[in-house]
């Protein structure tokens, strides 16, 4: 809905804020009223309306050319042109390629889309970021308005623009998903609204792609679709009946998503055909590795380490050097992994990432050293805000402690 209101009004401050009136209106007349036949037909009509109402109001204040200007248009629209809520999915699309416009820095085209299509809060994206929350919420106001004030257009860029801006649009895709993948907060560990979001937009740009004449299929957009899919094939296997979250080794593969598998799979071999390898098909291969596994302990480790490898080459990090690491401990054993993650350590580059700190007291717990992995369990705590996961940790926790008397 706020995508198609970007659409029509140009402005997302303006739609933001129209979009807020209607939803405060739902909330106040649905319960006396009934909720309308089309809840979302109604929200963005009600919105439209609310924008023109607040720049009639900006007219009579500030008597702007502009102003008025846009008021005649939007108002003509209203009488020629209804809202379409059956075009709103293509509209999101565009709102992406609006956010990722070079114009704008990489920090702020990630966390602008993050805002207006994932669906994350300023806070939310500020701890995504390591931030203080003011000066995100400085940075996305900003972002807004250079998007207003220079007139970037609305749309899905042409074939000699598009390249510009897809590595930008695939980062967010991927955001959104591990976003949805494991919420950042919240007692739930996934948001599924998310993902699902992220796969249905990964599969209309790979639709795009692949169709438009004047542009070309992407091996990395098949390959971002293909982990998204592969990744998500195991959802109802992440958490058990008591709702705990149940590790990759742990889970019942037979709650797998099969038909995803397959479909992911297909589409990495597709984009592999390609000879445009990246960093998001070698995460899809790897994804594969582990699905294609019947059980855990049929895992090949040594060549998910090799893949590692190779993405650490391209697409160096410190999360990659960290997830490298465990499938070298669980390739080589724990004390390779443990020297390696030892050696991170030293770099002070995952001091606030609470994965880190899970990994290494995992390690740690399986090597014996169980003061040492009550420490790191116990760091890992205090630095994780997801529900799910802090339920696990504490856990394991218990079990260290249980152990140690």
């Amino acid at each position: 809905m706020l995508a198609a209101l970007v659409a029509r009004l140009h402005d997302l401050e303006l739609a933001e804020d129209a979009f807020q009136d209607a939803l405060i209106l739902a909330l106040e007349r649905w319960p006396l009223d009934g909720a309308p036949q089309n809840p979302a037909a109604w929200i963005t009509t009600t919105a439209y309306h609310k924008a023109i109402d607040r720049l009639r109001r900006a007219a009579t204040l500030e008597r702007k050319e502009a102003t008025l200007k846009a008021l005649i248009e939007l108002e003509h629209d209203e009488e020629t042109d209804p809202m379409d809520t059956d075009a709103i999915p293509d509209e999101r699309l565009k709102l992406i390629f609006t956010c990722c416009h070079p114009a704008l820095a990489r920090e702020a085209q990630i966390a602008l889309t993050l805002q207006t299509l994932g669906g994350l809060t300023t806070p939310e994206i500020a701890v995504a970021f390591l931030v203080p929350l003011p000066t995100m919420a400085q940075r996305l106001v900003r972002a807004k308005r250079k998007i207003r004030d220079a007139g970037i257009p609305y749309q899905v860029p042409g074939a000699d623009a598009i390249g510009e801006r897809i590595e930008a649009v695939l980062t967010v895709l991927y955001l959104i998903f591990n976003a949805g993948y494991t919420a950042a907060s919240g007692d739930d560990l996934m948001r599924h609204d998310l993902c699902t979001e992220a796969i249905r937009l990964t599969r209309i740009l790979t639709t795009l792609l692949a169709d438009e004449p004047t542009l070309r299929e992407d091996a990395e957009s098949l390959g971002l679709l293909a982990l998204m899919l592969l990744q998500d094939s195991r959802r109802r296997a992440r958490i058990n009946a008591a709702g705990e979250l149940v590790l990759l080794d742990d889970q019942d593969r037979s709650l797998w998503d099969a038909a995803a598998i397959t479909e992911g799979i297909a589409i990495l071999e597709r984009a592999l055909l390609m000879a445009d390898p990246g960093p998001y098909q070698i995460q899809a291969a790897i994804s594969a590795l582990h699905a294609e596994a019947q059980t855990a302990d049929a895992t090949d480790w040594e060549q998910i380490a090799g893949l590692y490898d190779v993405l650490f080459k391209i697409h160096p990090s410190p999360v990659v050097e960290l997830n490298r690491a465990v499938a070298i401990a669980m390739f080589k054993g724990t004390t390779e992994g443990l020297i390696l993650l030892d050696r991170l350590a030293d770099l002070h580059l995952l001091d606030d990432y609470h994965l880190f700190h899970a990994a290494r007291a995992d390690l740690l717990r399986r090597s014996g050293w169980i003061d040492e992995a009550r420490d790191a369990y116990e760091h890992a705590l205090a630095l994780c805000q997801n529900g799910a996961e802090r339920a696990f940790l504490s856990r394991r926790l218990r079990e260290i402690e249980e152990r140690a008397i």
